[in-house]
């Protein structure tokens, strides 16, 4: 199977374009829960492939406006590459989408969920127990953890996800970037750089002049409602358990629309299982 059977054609792909702010892409997040907009710029009426802002970038860069800024580069891959080999790249880079070029033109794009679709379709293998596949170390919260708190522990921990943990530390539910980021906002604002003239006992002044005033750098912040993460949660989760197939699982993330899962013994929290972790069994 090869990238263009699997990838979303540039037909099909909402683009931003250099020059460009941070509001365009959020905008394009929040309302079609994108992960990531590729990043394009006209150079002589041709439309040339410039990167990817990612929902990562947002909450990491807060201050930043520029779209040239925000942007990453990411490694790419011709629509004519296998399938697997994709996979494979995304799995090694850590990188959850390959935009697909010809030259300088993006001519698609093929995501992890490309992947699983296909794993969950049989048109890759997809019989691995998820048990050999599953991450063990679980990133988790407190159902009263404030939402930025609970942010800037997904962002520590390097994953999109925290299973919210109850008073008696069982599973209540499931707290992902996208719940985040459909409730955040950029907000404005001033910050003073302090006195923009010397006062009348420093050093370097020649004439005995009191600062008369401060001057204002405008800043740009995402803000996140401070209630607890119990509000955002998601409550009712699909678990599976080590005994069920990649196949199986990936046919669960799609029909749910999920990144992951939790993966249970009994009542028992046993791991995680994303999917990229499917990746991992082709």
């Amino acid at each position: 199977m090869n990238v263009a059977d699997a990838m979303t054609p540039r037909s099909e792909l909402v683009v931003v374009e250099i020059p460009g702010s941070r509001n365009d892409v959020l905008e394009y997040i929040q309302e079609h829960g994108f992960s990531s907009v590729p990043v394009v710029k006209d150079v002589d009426g041709d439309e040339v492939y410039r990167g990817l802002v990612t929902r990562d970038d947002l909450i990491e860069q807060p201050d930043e406006d520029q779209l040239a800024l925000l942007m990453r580069e990411v490694p790419t891959v011709g629509a004519a590459a296998d399938i697997v080999d994709a996979a494979r790249t995304m799995a090694a880079e850590g990188s959850r989408r390959l935009p697909v070029v010809d030259g300088d033109e993006l001519v698609g794009i093929v995501t992890v969920t490309d992947v699983v679709r296909a794993i969950a379709r049989g048109e890759v293998d997809g019989e691995t127990r998820v048990g050999e596949l599953a991450t063990r170390a679980v990133n988790a919260t407190h159902t009263d953890t404030p939402l930025p708190v609970a942010e800037r522990e997904i962002a520590l921990s390097g994953v999109p996800y925290a299973v919210v943990l109850d008073d008696d530390a069982a599973t209540a539910g499931m707290l992902t970037e996208v719940d985040i980021l459909e409730v955040a906002r950029v907000v404005e604002g001033e910050a003073s750089t302090g006195d923009s003239i010397a006062d009348q006992d420093s050093d370097w002044s020649w004439e005995g002049i009191k600062a008369t005033g401060a001057r204002y750098l405008p800043t740009r912040n995402v803000e996140i409602p401070a209630e607890a993460v119990r509000h955002f949660m998601t409550e009712d989760l699909i678990t599976v358990n080590a005994t069920r197939t990649a196949k199986e699982v990936a046919q669960e993330l799609i029909s749910n629309d999920i990144e992951q899962v939790p993966l249970v013994s009994g009542t028992d929290l046993d791991g995680i299982v994303r999917d990229v972790d499917l990746l991992e069994g082709l």
